[in-house]
């Protein structure tokens, strides 16, 4: 089954990183989040991919020649510079025949790929998208007293759901998908939301998306102290 990931924005708010490389070949550990994904998707035997550039894309054309991952196909496509994540998908429609994986290439999971699919495949869906609760801006700490009794750096809040990517979707979401250059989020997944064939799978776990230099650095913290719930 095919993994689609969606690599070619612009990465405005991680500037300090995106004027010399695409958002997804940004590092955490001296390793690009693009592969932290890749990785994540092959623990559970999702072996083929499709990264859909745009901005920068040579760069991980040309990163993905010279270093093979085992067992790993990976195909690097020119979606567009200006276009936005429908039309990235849009330019895909041709190679994806059968039920495929959706993905961001900015967010990290400990998702259990398997169980998504299988809920995925038991809801008789057009499209599932993965829900999740968004991490906290701050951290939190509980007092009893003047003691604090608990602190934990940017907790995963447990109220509230958002969009996290971890997409299952079927050739039939297509014809959602008109030639327009829109983001999917705003004009086909509102479309499959109107007709009732989104289906939400609830991920209770861990959830990160590196959109700042801050995010970076907390999933860098989280690598050093061997606490990194997507590896």
């Amino acid at each position: 089954m095919k993994v689609v990931i969606l690599a070619g924005g612009l990465g405005t708010r991680l500037s300090e990183y995106t004027k010399r490389i695409p958002k997804p070949m940004v590092t955490i550990g001296r390793i690009p989040i693009l592969i932290h994904i890749i990785k994540h998707y092959m623990k559970y035997n999702f072996n083929d991919f499709i990264i859909a550039g745009g901005y920068k894309y040579s760069i991980i054309k040309d990163y993905f020649k010279k270093k093979k991952i085992k067992k790993a196909n990976i195909k690097v496509i020119n979606t567009g510079l200006n276009s936005l994540t429908g039309k990235r998908l849009k330019c895909l429609e041709k190679m994806l025949t059968e039920t495929f994986m959706l993905t961001y290439g900015d967010g990290l999971s400990n998702i259990d790929i398997k169980k998504l699919y299988n809920f995925h495949k038991k809801s008789k869906k057009k499209i599932t998208v993965t829900a999740v609760h968004p991490p906290a801006r701050f951290g939190e700490i509980e007092i009893k007293g003047n003691l604090v009794k608990r602190f934990q750096e940017k907790p995963q809040l447990q109220k509230g759901w958002i969009n996290g990517g971890f997409f299952v979707v079927e050739p039939s979401f297509f014809k959602l998908l008109g030639n327009k250059n829109e983001m999917l989020e705003r004009g086909p997944i509102n479309r499959a939301t109107k007709k009732k064939t989104l289906a939400a799978y609830k991920h209770d776990g861990f959830w990160f998306c590196m959109d700042t230099a801050r995010d970076k650095l907390s999933l860098e913290n989280m690598l050093k102290k061997k606490k990194a719930p997507w590896i």
